[in-house]
């Protein structure tokens, strides 16, 4: 199927590019003063009539690509915002599990964006000291040696638990996941 797709896709766009190519011929020898041999007014309706399906074919096309283009994005979107909540939903698991203190809550959060530690202390409006003992204590309540390993927990579970279809085979639920379903 894909492949006769394609090779229709090419074979409009060849049509596409002939007909291009046939109009441009035209226009510049017409600029000139000169009437191309080609252009027999005896097959003039048989060049127009392959012309324009040519043209529609093309419009249609290009109507067709726009409308996948604009679906795939909007599934994409979807997909995206989806994630995002169930990656939040991952996360509130987990900190309710490791019963992380509101503070700790927002510097998690802020670790597993991406931010310095001086970052988090300029936003939390307290010292970089205060943030490395938040850290540590994070670290250790999640059982983690550090950043990377605190985001692949979430990471992991997303793979494993979350985004796995409803189903015999899906495994049972973390603590956390019961949790946030009872809520």
């Amino acid at each position: 199927m894909k492949t006769r797709g394609t090779i229709a896709l090419w074979a409009i766009a060849a049509l596409q590019a002939v007909v291009a190519i046939f109009f441009t011929t035209c226009f510049l020898l017409d600029a000139i003063g000169m009437e191309p041999d080609f252009l027999i007014w005896q097959s003039h309706e048989y060049q127009q009539t392959v012309l324009a399906i040519g043209l529609n074919l093309g419009v249609a096309l290009g109507w067709v690509a726009l409308r996948t283009s604009l679906q795939r994005a909007r599934l994409a979107e979807e997909k995206m915002r989806r994630c995002t909540s169930e990656f939040s939903i991952v996360m509130s698991q987990h900190f309710a599990d490791w019963r992380l203190t509101p503070a700790e809550r927002d510097v998690a959060v802020f670790l597993v964006k991406g931010l310095s530690t001086r970052d988090i202390a300029e936003l939390r409006g307290t010292s970089e000291g205060t943030i490395k003992a938040q850290t540590n204590a994070i670290y250790r309540k999640a059982a983690v040696t550090g950043r990377t390993q605190l985001l692949s927990t979430f990471i992991e579970d997303l793979m494993d638990d979350v985004l796995l279809p409803e189903g015999p085979q899906r495994p049972a639920p973390t603590k956390g996941a019961k949790i946030a379903a009872a809520a």
